[in-house]
């Protein structure tokens, strides 16, 4: 028999006890440390995993209940694009539109003295397409041209509206209007990457 043992069995009772007693914790200490805590570990780190897994499920599911709605709305905003993009006119229809305008004042009675396109103006997706407006003719005319514009399909803005040389001819008042002429125009791609590209330039 190994002599440690011996020794071991020779000692009291009480010391023999003690013995097994700092075994017994050494043991326990052991297998908490490398069993116990390393699963425990395991385990909570797998329940994080869960925890995320079943929210990622939650908001997916949401996704899912919430689809119709989600997709009535896209349906809805690409009505309300394609309404938009036949109230601005794309660069092919510009000079049609100014000869719409022209032809407006000049059925409501109205002599141009000038029509003058000014340079455009562009912005993130569009381009404000300005003219200048000098047209001469009674007040009844200059309200008939204005509320024929308000009427048109495509989007023109009056404004800086002057009245001058207001004089009475044949019972009728007669004056000279300066106005601005604003419609306005979707970009198409290549424009909107050149402007991009000048932008950053500056």
């Amino acid at each position: 028999m190994d002599p440690s043992v011996e020794k071991i069995l020779k000692l009291p009772t009480k010391q023999k006890i003690l013995i097994l007693v700092l075994v017994s914790i050494v043991e326990a200490a052991a297998l908490v440390w490398f069993l116990y805590i390393p699963k425990y570990n395991e385990l909570n780190g797998l329940k994080v995993e869960i925890s995320k897994l079943e929210n990622e499920i939650n908001d997916k599911t949401r996704t899912a209940n919430n689809l119709p709605k989600l997709k009535l709305e896209y349906e809805q905003l690409n009505q309300e694009l394609l309404l938009a993009l036949a109230e601005l006119p794309n660069s092919k229809e510009i000079p049609s539109l100014l000869t719409s305008i022209t032809s407006l004042g000049k059925s409501a009675g109205l002599d141009f003295l000038t029509f003058r396109p000014k340079p455009e103006v562009t912005k993130d997706f569009y381009a404000d397409v300005p003219v200048d407006i000098v047209v001469s003719g009674s007040y009844f005319s200059v309200a008939n041209f204005f509320a024929a514009v308000a009427n048109l399909p495509r989007i023109v803005n009056i404004t800086n509206v002057t009245f001058s040389d207001i004089k009475s001819v044949n019972n009728r008042m007669m004056t000279k209007v300066t106005c601005l002429a604003t419609t306005f125009r979707f970009l198409d791609k290549k424009e909107i990457e050149d402007d991009k590209k000048t932008s950053a330039k500056k």
